[in-house]
């Protein structure tokens, strides 16, 4: 009995001194969704004559807010790059199809703010 008791209290204590692991928010994928959205526009709008950072300082409004883990933060850059490297890859210069996918993109990127806002916002 004192043995099982002893297991027990050395269980509790461990399992009170494992670390806490991180859960992905429930808008996870809308957010990685984003990320790589706000790379595209970034890519697309610079080929096309925008020479500004806005949609790159977008992305670090976004990171700053969220204010991420390491690996998180990891995932979320790597996907906005993605999509700057996607587009930058397709396009070398500004075409009609470009300006339609800017576009597209806005569009989807406001429509996924939106969803994350209404959905899991305060």
């Amino acid at each position: 009995m004192r043995r099982t008791a002893l297991i027990t209290a050395f269980l509790t204590a461990f399992g009170a001194a494992a670390p806490a692991y991180a859960v992905d928010p429930l808008y996870e994928a809308k957010l990685v969704r984003l990320a790589e959205v706000l790379g595209s526009i970034h890519s697309l709008r610079n080929l096309c004559g925008e020479r500004s950072n806005q949609w790159r300082d977008r992305m670090d409004s976004l990171l700053l807010a969220e204010n991420p883990d390491p690996a998180r933060k990891a995932k979320l850059i790597a996907s906005f790059n993605r999509g700057y490297r996607t587009f930058n890859e397709t396009y070398s210069t500004c075409t009609s199809q470009a300006i339609a996918a800017i576009d597209r993109y806005q569009i989807e990127g406001t429509r996924l703010s939106s969803e994350i806002v209404s959905g899991y916002g305060n």
